[in-house]
């Protein structure tokens, strides 16, 4: 059973579940298949540093080590900031309602998307105050983490063809330049190469 995500709009709570849409379900796939001479069908292995071992698929794994090289468990590691504070987690967004607050389109067109999902109402569910809002342009947002973790994506919630989408991404820090907008160069990051100090052999 689908996990089912509330949604809050004007005091009204809309639980819906999510129907993930990727490009093999908007534009289909392709299966490369591979074969040797003998009709044999090809595996993907991993040629190990000594260049002579092959290693078949689960053959290899990967472990966290601490500075002195002994394994540790994932569990026993803390995330902290830049300046070396704990970050304190953030909760799945399926734990508890999501309030919708009111979005631009500039904010939305400025992600960078990572998810796009069909919202459907969960089984004895309604959403039809929800699209009738969306149906009016309008776009909503809010923070979501699908299992929790160090911090929130950002969820915008808009509509279409009487259908409700989320689309989930991240802010692009995009930086905008005027036509012949020239930027300084920090002369403290240059450094004077003489021709000395040219090797031609390398070329």
């Amino acid at each position: 059973m689908p996990r089912e995500l509330v949604l809050s709009l004007d005091g009204h709570e809309f639980p819906v579940t999510m129907v993930k849409i990727d490009r093999d379900k908007l534009y289909g796939s392709i299966e490369i298949e591979a074969f040797d001479e003998k009709g044999n069908e090809a595996s993907l292995r991993v040629l190990a540093a000594d260049g002579k071992t092959l290693i078949d698929k689960g053959g290899t794994a990967l472990t966290t080590v601490n500075a002195k090289g002994t394994s540790i468990d994932r569990s026993a590691l803390t995330a902290v900031d830049e300046n070396g504070d704990k970050i304190e987690p953030v909760p799945s967004s399926f734990n508890e309602p999501n309030v919708l607050k009111k979005a631009d389109a500039d904010d939305y067109l400025a992600q960078i998307v990572k998810s796009v999902y069909l919202l459907q109402p969960a089984e004895g569910g309604d959403i039809d105050y929800l699209l009738d809002h969306l149906g009016a342009k309008q776009i909503y947002s809010f923070p979501f983490s699908y299992r929790g973790g160090l911090d929130y994506d950002q969820a915008f919630v808009l509509g279409a063809d009487n259908s409700a989408f989320m689309i989930v991404g991240r802010p692009a820090e995009i930086e905008f330049l005027k036509m012949n907008q020239s930027t300084a160069l920090d002369s403290t990051d240059e450094q004077e190469v003489s021709v000395d100090d040219l090797d031609f052999d390398l070329l």
